[in-house]
């Protein structure tokens, strides 16, 4: 059987599975407690949701796995520390975990593939050529030893993109959307490489973001919470390793990051901000890309097509970064060809230029609104979404 129809029937597999799982995982939330209250001023949702969604996209994407997976050693470290990182987000959804402890069990889940060969040893760059980060020795331990770069930049790596998808999961359907189009571009160009082992787990993936949305698109019924947005970041860090950077190919280092912008600069630009202040890093805010959508009075659904949109045209770039032939192995441009990526390009970049522009991001001001509460004339603060009145100009 092709891999490609591996994949796709792997994709269908996980996506019913944790269609008709999350009924049950929100019994098992509302009996434990884990329970979402709107109760703060982040908070998006106006009723109390469970928060152990996550769960039925783990379920589905073992299932799926153990049925379409080679049974190898990488395969049952794959799914070890993606039982370890469920668990680190369950507890984090039942008893709110600080975050030291948070950071731990997901430095503990991801060192369990990256030392069964999840791992980057090598790598092209462009003009540098093939890189290999090689280890260094440890120097004062009983007995020496070194360290391998390569697995230190890989556990890095990984870890990051979890707190990535993390932090984008604060509107109904947002990192399940993103996780469901960034999957299936990841899918795609894996399979495309002859990685189908990475390409059938990005497409169950995407598969379980896909079954877990009928439940969380807004207004949502349920919550993925830390146990499904931990689990989505670490399939999808894991499958950009094997996938495309364990390849030789110059452009495929470059693609997951493509494929990943839009959560990649919202954490970005929020860690920015919190650093700027002089705040934690971990402490969270109304920084985000929704939040700032929501301080400009957008709905939640139109926040979601606005950022679908944006990822999906940068799947799109990464895509015909793949596949269109542009150039030869000699580095010569096809001038039609390269045409045609520098159409996908400016789509990107006309893209990215107008959310940023949207979101207030480049040119932080304030801006005239009527509060609909008051009917009073009054200046809103993208930075916060404060409303504050003003004198009303004279006629």
């Amino acid at each position: 059987m092709p891999a490609s129809v591996e994949a796709a029937i792997a994709f269908l597999l996980a996506g019913v599975l944790a269609l008709l799982l999350v009924p049950l995982t929100d019994r098992v939330a509302r009996r434990i407690g884990a329970i979402d209250f709107p109760d703060d001023e982040r908070s998006l949702h106006a009723a109390p949701t469970p928060r152990l969604g996550g769960l039925a996209i783990f379920a589905a994407v073992l299932v799926a796995a153990l049925v379409w997976l080679p049974w190898d050693g990488e395969t049952r470290a794959i799914l070890i520390g993606a039982a370890l990182i469920t668990t680190v987000g369950m507890l984090d959804d039942v008893h709110e975990l600080g975050a030291a402890p948070k950071l731990l069990g997901q430095i503990a889940a991801v060192v369990v593939p990256v030392a069964a060969g999840v791992t980057v040893d090598s790598f092209t760059v462009p003009f540098l050529g093939q890189l290999n980060p090689g280890s260094v020795e440890l120097l004062g331990l009983p007995g020496g030893g070194a360290i391998d770069l390569g697995d230190v930049g890989t556990t890095l790596g990984i870890v990051a993109m979890i707190n990535v998808i993390n932090l984008i999961d604060g509107v109904d359907g947002l990192a399940a959307g993103v996780c469901l189009i960034s999957g299936i571009a990841l899918a795609v160009i894996a399979l495309s490489l002859d990685r189908t082992a990475a390409g059938i787990l990005a497409a169950l993936t995407a598969g379980a973001s896909l079954g877990f949305l009928r439940h969380g698109f807004p207004p949502a019924s349920t919550f993925m919470g830390d146990t499904g947005s931990n689990l989505l970041g670490f399939l999808l860090g894991v499958v950009a390793v094997q996938g495309a950077l364990k390849t030789n190919a110059v452009i495929a280092l470059f693609l997951p990051l493509i494929v990943l912008t839009v959560p990649i600069l919202d954490t970005g630009f929020v860690v920015a901000k919190r650093l700027k202040y002089g705040r934690p890093i971990y402490k969270a805010d109304r920084w985000h890309f929704h939040h700032r959508m929501e301080n400009i009075g957008f709905s939640q659904r139109r926040t979601l097509v606005y950022l679908y949109g944006w990822t999906a045209v940068m799947a799109a770039l990464a895509l015909a970064l793949r596949f269109v032939p542009y150039s030869d192995d000699h580095g010569s441009f096809d001038p039609l060809w390269a045409a045609v990526i520098g159409a996908f390009g400016l789509a990107a970049l006309a893209a990215s230029v107008y959310l940023v522009y949207v979101l207030e991001i480049l040119k932080l001001r304030r801006f005239g609104r009527v509060d609909p509460e008051t009917g009073e004339l009054g200046v809103v603060d993208p930075e916060t979404g404060e409303f504050e009145a003003i004198a009303e100009r004279p006629r």
